[in-house]
């Protein structure tokens, strides 16, 4: 017997992947703006722009992390892991403030790394269930 996921179901993991590919995403533009902030005179304002929407991308992880987690009564190991990047963000603007460019640099690309691997967990299908949805349209 296949269970085949619910529309609902698949919906929760596709806002869990997009929070995760946003806050992806913003961490790149953040290392872009970096760049821009050491050469253009407007790079300064368009690192703290960014700033702010990272942090709300990563508050926006917490969220899909806790409504993938609380209705299916899933893992909460994403949650662990959605607050671990709103804490390392917490980290990234308080240093970022205290303009302490030799940490606040690293732990920029740790971050970085850390939402790639996320981003690439959330978007591995395991080859069990790729298995099972196959011999199911057969």
């Amino acid at each position: 017997m296949t269970v085949q996921p619910t529309a609902q179901q698949r919906s929760r993991f596709t806002f869990l992947q997009a929070a995760t590919a946003l806050q992806t995403l913003t961490l790149f533009l953040q290392a872009v703006s970096a760049g821009l902030l050491l050469s253009t005179s407007y790079g300064e304002l368009l690192h703290g722009i960014g700033a702010r929407v990272m942090y709300g991308a990563s508050m926006l992880y917490v969220l899909a992390a806790v409504l993938a987690w609380r209705p299916g009564g899933g893992s909460p190991r994403p949650i662990a892991y959605a607050s671990g990047f709103l804490l390392l963000a917490s980290v990234q603007v308080v240093l970022g403030i205290a303009h302490e460019p030799s940490v606040h640099v690293p732990l920029g690309v740790l971050m970085f790394g850390l939402s790639m691997l996320a981003l690439g967990r959330s978007l591995t299908v395991p080859q069990g269930a790729a298995g099972r949805s196959r011999s199911a349209r057969a």
